[in-house]
Protein backbone atom coordinates (compact mmCIF):
# COMPACT_ATOMS: atom_id res chain seq x y z
CA UNK A 1 0.00 0.00 0.00
CA UNK A 2 1.49 3.27 -0.75
CA UNK A 3 1.70 6.32 1.69
CA UNK A 4 1.53 10.35 0.86
CA UNK A 5 3.88 12.74 1.74
CA UNK A 6 1.51 13.21 4.96
CA UNK A 7 1.04 9.88 5.99
CA UNK A 8 3.08 10.49 9.29
CA UNK A 9 1.11 13.76 10.30
CA UNK A 10 -2.17 12.36 9.59
CA UNK A 11 -0.98 9.06 11.94
CA UNK A 12 0.42 12.01 14.29
CA UNK A 13 -2.89 13.69 14.51
CA UNK A 14 -5.13 9.95 15.26
CA UNK A 15 -6.33 9.81 12.00
CA UNK A 16 -8.21 6.82 11.66
CA UNK A 17 -6.61 5.37 8.38
CA UNK A 18 -8.16 3.02 5.49
CA UNK A 19 -6.51 1.48 2.54
CA UNK A 20 -8.01 3.28 -0.52
CA UNK A 21 -6.96 2.92 -4.20
CA UNK A 22 -3.83 0.83 -3.28
CA UNK A 23 -3.28 4.27 -0.62
CA UNK A 24 -3.41 4.70 2.84
CA UNK A 25 -5.43 7.40 3.43
CA UNK A 26 -7.03 9.13 6.52
CA UNK A 27 -11.23 8.34 6.70
CA UNK A 28 -11.92 10.15 9.95
CA UNK A 29 -10.31 12.53 12.94
CA UNK A 30 -12.81 13.44 15.02
CA UNK A 31 -15.78 11.84 13.14
CA UNK A 32 -17.60 12.41 9.91
CA UNK A 33 -20.13 15.47 11.04
CA UNK A 34 -18.41 17.70 12.81
CA UNK A 35 -16.38 17.49 9.95
CA UNK A 36 -18.78 17.70 7.07
CA UNK A 37 -19.80 20.57 9.51
CA UNK A 38 -16.05 22.28 9.68
CA UNK A 39 -16.24 22.69 5.85
CA UNK A 40 -19.81 23.84 5.32
CA UNK A 41 -19.70 26.50 7.72
CA UNK A 42 -15.62 27.18 8.34
CA UNK A 43 -12.67 25.53 6.50
CA UNK A 44 -11.03 22.33 6.55
CA UNK A 45 -7.67 20.55 4.56
CA UNK A 46 -8.37 16.90 2.89
CA UNK A 47 -5.27 15.25 1.45
CA UNK A 48 -5.87 13.91 -1.88
CA UNK A 49 -2.79 13.73 -2.93
CA UNK A 50 -3.40 9.85 -4.68
CA UNK A 51 -5.15 11.81 -7.12
CA UNK A 52 -3.68 11.10 -10.63
CA UNK A 53 -2.16 13.94 -12.86
CA UNK A 54 -0.91 13.65 -16.22
CA UNK A 55 0.74 16.04 -18.32
CA UNK A 56 0.39 16.38 -22.35
CA UNK A 57 2.48 18.82 -24.37
CA UNK A 58 2.64 19.08 -27.97
CA UNK A 59 1.20 20.99 -30.96
CA UNK A 60 -1.49 17.96 -30.75
CA UNK A 61 -2.01 17.77 -27.20
CA UNK A 62 -5.57 19.31 -27.61
CA UNK A 63 -6.48 17.00 -30.64
CA UNK A 64 -5.63 13.92 -28.42
CA UNK A 65 -7.51 15.46 -25.40
CA UNK A 66 -10.80 16.64 -28.18
CA UNK A 67 -10.19 13.12 -28.92
CA UNK A 68 -10.70 10.98 -25.32
CA UNK A 69 -13.02 13.42 -23.71
CA UNK A 70 -16.58 14.22 -23.79
CA UNK A 71 -16.75 17.93 -23.20
CA UNK A 72 -15.20 20.55 -25.59
CA UNK A 73 -11.31 21.45 -24.52
CA UNK A 74 -11.03 24.10 -27.45
CA UNK A 75 -13.17 26.46 -25.20
CA UNK A 76 -10.24 26.29 -22.56
CA UNK A 77 -8.12 29.25 -22.51
CA UNK A 78 -4.55 29.51 -20.19
CA UNK A 79 -5.90 29.26 -16.42
CA UNK A 80 -9.08 27.41 -17.30
CA UNK A 81 -10.28 24.08 -16.19
CA UNK A 82 -13.00 21.68 -17.10
CA UNK A 83 -14.65 18.91 -15.49
CA UNK A 84 -15.18 15.80 -17.91
CA UNK A 85 -15.37 11.70 -18.68
CA UNK A 86 -13.17 9.89 -20.69
CA UNK A 87 -16.07 7.57 -22.62
CA UNK A 88 -15.15 4.28 -23.59
CA UNK A 89 -16.03 1.88 -26.91
CA UNK A 90 -19.13 0.57 -25.14
CA UNK A 91 -21.09 3.38 -24.35
CA UNK A 92 -19.39 3.66 -20.37
CA UNK A 93 -16.73 5.84 -19.06
CA UNK A 94 -13.53 4.85 -18.31
CA UNK A 95 -13.07 7.97 -15.50
CA UNK A 96 -14.09 11.17 -14.78
CA UNK A 97 -11.16 14.04 -14.74
CA UNK A 98 -10.44 17.63 -15.22
CA UNK A 99 -8.53 19.15 -17.92
CA UNK A 100 -6.13 22.31 -16.77
CA UNK A 101 -5.10 24.71 -19.77
CA UNK A 102 -1.46 24.99 -18.18
CA UNK A 103 0.19 26.65 -21.39
CA UNK A 104 -0.57 26.96 -25.08
CA UNK A 105 0.57 23.29 -25.73
CA UNK A 106 0.00 22.31 -22.49
CA UNK A 107 -2.45 20.66 -20.49
CA UNK A 108 -3.02 18.64 -16.90
CA UNK A 109 -5.41 16.09 -16.85
CA UNK A 110 -6.65 14.81 -13.14
CA UNK A 111 -7.69 11.28 -12.77
CA UNK A 112 -9.31 9.49 -9.99
CA UNK A 113 -6.73 7.39 -8.02
CA UNK A 114 -8.11 3.95 -8.51
CA UNK A 115 -8.05 4.73 -12.45
CA UNK A 116 -4.56 6.11 -12.93
CA UNK A 117 -3.21 2.96 -14.44
CA UNK A 118 -6.79 2.65 -16.15
CA UNK A 119 -6.45 5.52 -17.72
CA UNK A 120 -3.13 6.29 -18.51
CA UNK A 121 -3.31 3.09 -20.38
CA UNK A 122 -6.84 3.91 -22.45
CA UNK A 123 -5.07 7.37 -23.23
CA UNK A 124 -2.00 6.56 -24.56
CA UNK A 125 -3.55 3.74 -26.91
CA UNK A 126 -5.53 6.63 -28.47
CA UNK A 127 -2.47 8.58 -28.78
CA UNK A 128 -1.01 8.29 -32.74
CA UNK A 129 -0.77 11.86 -32.23
CA UNK A 130 2.95 12.29 -31.40
CA UNK A 131 1.82 13.58 -27.73
CA UNK A 132 4.53 14.11 -24.96
CA UNK A 133 2.52 12.31 -21.59
CA UNK A 134 4.08 12.14 -18.84
CA UNK A 135 2.39 11.13 -15.77
CA UNK A 136 3.20 13.07 -12.58
CA UNK A 137 1.03 11.07 -9.87
CA UNK A 138 3.85 9.85 -7.94
CA UNK A 139 5.37 12.91 -7.94
CA UNK A 140 2.92 15.65 -7.12
CA UNK A 141 0.39 16.04 -3.67
CA UNK A 142 -2.89 17.62 -3.61
CA UNK A 143 -4.76 19.68 -0.59
CA UNK A 144 -8.25 20.64 -0.96
CA UNK A 145 -9.00 23.57 1.16
CA UNK A 146 -12.50 23.31 1.31
CA UNK A 147 -15.18 25.94 3.30
CA UNK A 148 -16.87 29.47 2.83
CA UNK A 149 -14.10 31.14 4.77
CA UNK A 150 -10.97 29.39 2.88
CA UNK A 151 -10.20 32.07 0.46
CA UNK A 152 -10.39 34.48 3.53
CA UNK A 153 -8.02 32.50 5.69
CA UNK A 154 -5.52 31.40 2.48
CA UNK A 155 -5.13 34.88 1.59
CA UNK A 156 -2.12 35.68 3.41
CA UNK A 157 0.18 32.90 1.85
CA UNK A 158 0.20 34.21 -1.24
CA UNK A 159 0.54 37.07 -3.36
CA UNK A 160 -2.26 36.75 -5.62
CA UNK A 161 -6.00 38.05 -5.12
CA UNK A 162 -7.63 34.75 -4.47
CA UNK A 163 -11.22 36.53 -3.80
CA UNK A 164 -10.69 36.72 -8.07
CA UNK A 165 -9.86 33.47 -8.92
CA UNK A 166 -13.59 32.25 -10.29
CA UNK A 167 -14.47 28.94 -10.35
CA UNK A 168 -13.02 26.25 -12.14
CA UNK A 169 -10.05 28.90 -12.98
CA UNK A 170 -6.64 28.43 -11.79
CA UNK A 171 -2.97 30.46 -11.31
CA UNK A 172 0.26 29.41 -11.52
CA UNK A 173 1.87 31.77 -8.47
CA UNK A 174 3.48 31.25 -5.11
CA UNK A 175 1.91 30.11 -2.07
CA UNK A 176 3.19 29.26 1.47
CA UNK A 177 6.70 30.54 0.69
CA UNK A 178 6.84 28.20 -2.41
CA UNK A 179 6.91 29.05 -6.03
CA UNK A 180 5.13 27.81 -9.07
CA UNK A 181 2.38 26.26 -7.07
CA UNK A 182 -0.93 25.25 -8.85
CA UNK A 183 -4.10 27.57 -7.00
CA UNK A 184 -7.20 26.14 -8.11
CA UNK A 185 -10.49 27.04 -7.37
CA UNK A 186 -12.43 23.46 -7.93
CA UNK A 187 -12.93 21.18 -4.76
CA UNK A 188 -15.35 18.40 -4.63
CA UNK A 189 -17.70 19.65 -1.55
CA UNK A 190 -19.68 22.34 -2.87
CA UNK A 191 -18.93 24.99 -0.09
CA UNK A 192 -16.14 26.74 -2.40
CA UNK A 193 -11.90 26.92 -1.63
CA UNK A 194 -8.97 25.60 -3.70
CA UNK A 195 -6.93 22.84 -4.30
CA UNK A 196 -3.30 23.34 -4.33
CA UNK A 197 -1.10 20.80 -6.52
CA UNK A 198 2.49 20.76 -5.26
CA UNK A 199 5.87 18.27 -5.56
CA UNK A 200 5.91 15.72 -2.74
CA UNK A 201 9.21 17.65 -1.03
CA UNK A 202 6.96 20.95 -0.81
CA UNK A 203 3.89 19.32 0.82
CA UNK A 204 4.67 19.02 4.53
CA UNK A 205 6.13 22.93 4.40
CA UNK A 206 2.32 24.11 2.82
CA UNK A 207 0.57 21.67 5.05
CA UNK A 208 2.01 23.37 7.94
CA UNK A 209 1.58 26.72 6.93
CA UNK A 210 -2.04 26.19 5.92
CA UNK A 211 -2.86 25.50 9.41
CA UNK A 212 -0.71 28.64 10.97
CA UNK A 213 -3.11 30.72 8.65
CA UNK A 214 -5.98 29.43 9.08
CA UNK A 215 -5.74 28.96 13.12
CA UNK A 216 -7.65 31.88 13.53
CA UNK A 217 -10.59 30.30 11.50
CA UNK A 218 -10.73 26.82 13.34
CA UNK A 219 -9.37 25.09 10.61
CA UNK A 220 -9.25 21.33 10.93
CA UNK A 221 -7.96 18.22 8.64
CA UNK A 222 -11.01 16.32 7.11
CA UNK A 223 -11.08 12.67 6.00
CA UNK A 224 -11.89 11.08 3.00
CA UNK A 225 -15.65 9.82 4.75
CA UNK A 226 -16.54 13.96 4.96
CA UNK A 227 -15.72 14.08 1.69
CA UNK A 228 -18.56 11.74 0.63
CA UNK A 229 -21.28 13.21 2.35
CA UNK A 230 -19.99 16.50 1.43
CA UNK A 231 -19.92 15.54 -2.64
CA UNK A 232 -23.31 13.41 -2.14
CA UNK A 233 -25.67 16.63 -0.84
CA UNK A 234 -24.40 18.18 -4.12
CA UNK A 235 -25.37 15.50 -6.07
CA UNK A 236 -21.70 14.59 -7.56
CA UNK A 237 -20.74 11.61 -8.98
CA UNK A 238 -18.61 9.07 -7.49
CA UNK A 239 -16.28 7.04 -10.08
CA UNK A 240 -17.21 3.38 -9.02
CA UNK A 241 -20.69 4.29 -7.56
CA UNK A 242 -22.50 6.48 -9.83
CA UNK A 243 -20.78 6.29 -12.74
CA UNK A 244 -18.65 3.14 -14.18
CA UNK A 245 -17.32 1.24 -17.51
CA UNK A 246 -20.80 0.45 -18.11
CA UNK A 247 -22.86 3.66 -17.19
CA UNK A 248 -23.50 6.21 -20.45
CA UNK A 249 -22.92 10.15 -19.75
CA UNK A 250 -26.42 10.19 -20.42
CA UNK A 251 -27.83 8.14 -18.14
CA UNK A 252 -25.60 9.33 -15.49
CA UNK A 253 -26.74 13.25 -16.32
CA UNK A 254 -23.58 14.49 -17.50
CA UNK A 255 -24.98 15.56 -20.95
CA UNK A 256 -23.63 18.66 -19.86
CA UNK A 257 -20.19 17.53 -20.18
CA UNK A 258 -20.93 15.61 -23.28
CA UNK A 259 -20.78 18.08 -26.62
CA UNK A 260 -21.56 16.53 -29.88
CA UNK A 261 -19.76 19.60 -31.77
CA UNK A 262 -16.75 17.16 -32.11
CA UNK A 263 -16.13 13.82 -32.71
CA UNK A 264 -14.85 11.39 -29.79
CA UNK A 265 -14.75 8.19 -28.69
CA UNK A 266 -18.13 6.75 -29.02
CA UNK A 267 -19.50 9.31 -30.07
CA UNK A 268 -22.24 8.62 -32.31
CA UNK A 269 -23.56 5.87 -30.04
CA UNK A 270 -24.06 8.51 -27.69
CA UNK A 271 -26.11 11.46 -29.57
CA UNK A 272 -28.11 8.18 -30.71
CA UNK A 273 -28.54 8.21 -26.90
CA UNK A 274 -29.29 11.57 -26.30
CA UNK A 275 -31.37 11.74 -29.23
CA UNK A 276 -33.60 8.79 -28.72
CA UNK A 277 -33.60 8.84 -25.17
CA UNK A 278 -32.73 5.96 -22.53
CA UNK A 279 -34.02 2.99 -20.34
CA UNK A 280 -32.71 4.07 -16.98
CA UNK A 281 -31.27 7.52 -15.22
CA UNK A 282 -29.11 8.59 -12.50
CA UNK A 283 -31.66 10.74 -10.50
CA UNK A 284 -31.41 12.54 -6.90
CA UNK A 285 -33.78 11.12 -4.00
CA UNK A 286 -35.29 11.90 -0.10
CA UNK A 287 -36.40 9.84 1.48
CA UNK A 288 -39.77 10.42 3.31
CA UNK A 289 -39.52 7.99 6.57
CA UNK A 290 -36.91 7.19 8.52
CA UNK A 291 -34.28 4.92 7.21
CA UNK A 292 -30.55 5.52 5.58
CA UNK A 293 -30.19 4.48 1.58
CA UNK A 294 -26.95 2.30 0.67
CA UNK A 295 -24.93 1.44 -2.26
CA UNK A 296 -26.74 -1.04 -3.76
CA UNK A 297 -29.98 -1.16 -1.77
CA UNK A 298 -32.66 -2.26 -4.33
CA UNK A 299 -35.28 0.97 -5.43
CA UNK A 300 -38.81 -1.33 -6.23
CA UNK A 301 -42.15 0.91 -7.02
CA UNK A 302 -45.29 1.01 -4.69
CA UNK A 303 -46.02 -3.07 -5.61
CA UNK A 304 -42.64 -4.07 -4.83
CA UNK A 305 -41.19 -4.77 -8.26
CA UNK A 306 -37.69 -3.66 -9.47
CA UNK A 307 -36.83 -0.48 -10.95
CA UNK A 308 -33.16 0.45 -10.01
CA UNK A 309 -30.99 0.22 -7.74
CA UNK A 310 -28.86 2.73 -5.81
CA UNK A 311 -25.61 4.04 -6.27
CA UNK A 312 -24.74 5.97 -3.34
CA UNK A 313 -27.19 7.36 0.09
CA UNK A 314 -25.88 8.59 3.20
CA UNK A 315 -28.10 10.03 6.52
CA UNK A 316 -26.73 13.61 5.19
CA UNK A 317 -25.91 16.28 7.78
CA UNK A 318 -26.34 19.37 6.61
CA UNK A 319 -29.70 18.11 4.83
CA UNK A 320 -30.71 16.25 8.18
CA UNK A 321 -32.20 13.38 6.18
CA UNK A 322 -31.61 10.25 4.28
CA UNK A 323 -30.90 10.98 0.73
CA UNK A 324 -29.26 8.94 -1.84
CA UNK A 325 -28.62 8.92 -5.79
CA UNK A 326 -29.43 5.97 -7.95
CA UNK A 327 -30.14 4.58 -11.33
CA UNK A 328 -34.16 3.92 -12.04
CA UNK A 329 -36.39 3.28 -14.73
CA UNK A 330 -36.66 6.45 -17.17
CA UNK A 331 -40.80 7.00 -16.22
CA UNK A 332 -39.74 7.20 -12.36
CA UNK A 333 -37.23 9.58 -13.09
CA UNK A 334 -39.37 12.65 -12.90
CA UNK A 335 -38.70 15.32 -10.18
CA UNK A 336 -42.06 14.33 -7.35
CA UNK A 337 -42.10 10.71 -8.64
CA UNK A 338 -42.68 8.40 -5.76
CA UNK A 339 -40.19 5.30 -5.27
CA UNK A 340 -39.34 2.78 -2.35
CA UNK A 341 -36.00 2.05 -1.15
CA UNK A 342 -35.63 -1.75 0.20
CA UNK A 343 -34.21 -1.76 3.22
CA UNK A 344 -33.49 -4.75 4.45
CA UNK A 345 -37.41 -5.90 5.11
CA UNK A 346 -38.87 -2.36 5.02
CA UNK A 347 -39.76 -0.37 1.92
CA UNK A 348 -39.13 2.97 2.65
CA UNK A 349 -40.91 5.43 0.63
CA UNK A 350 -38.78 8.21 -0.72
CA UNK A 351 -39.16 10.93 -3.59
CA UNK A 352 -37.18 11.76 -6.34
CA UNK A 353 -35.75 15.57 -6.15
CA UNK A 354 -34.09 17.91 -8.06
CA UNK A 355 -30.08 17.79 -7.59
CA UNK A 356 -28.24 19.74 -5.72
CA UNK A 357 -29.66 18.57 -2.15
CA UNK A 358 -27.92 20.93 -0.45
CA UNK A 359 -28.52 24.61 -1.30
CA UNK A 360 -26.52 27.46 0.07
Amino acid sequence: MKNTALTHIHESLGAKMVPFAGFNMPVQYEGVTAEHETVRNGVGVFDVSHMGEFLLTGPNALALIQKVTSNDASTLTIGRAQYSCLPNAEGGIVDDLIVYRMKEEQYLLVVNASNIEKDWNWISSHNDLGVDMKNLSDDYSLLAIQGPKAVEAMQALTSVNLFEIKYYHFEVADFAGIEHVIISATGYTGSGGFEIYCKNSEVEKIWNKVFEAGAPFGIKPIGLAARDTLRLEMGFCLYGNDINDSTSPIEAGLGWITKFTKDFVNSENLKKQKEEGVSKKLVGFELLERGIPRHDYEIVDANGNNIGIVTSGTMAPTVGKGIGMGYVKTEFATIDSEIYIQIRNNRVLAKVVKMPFYKK
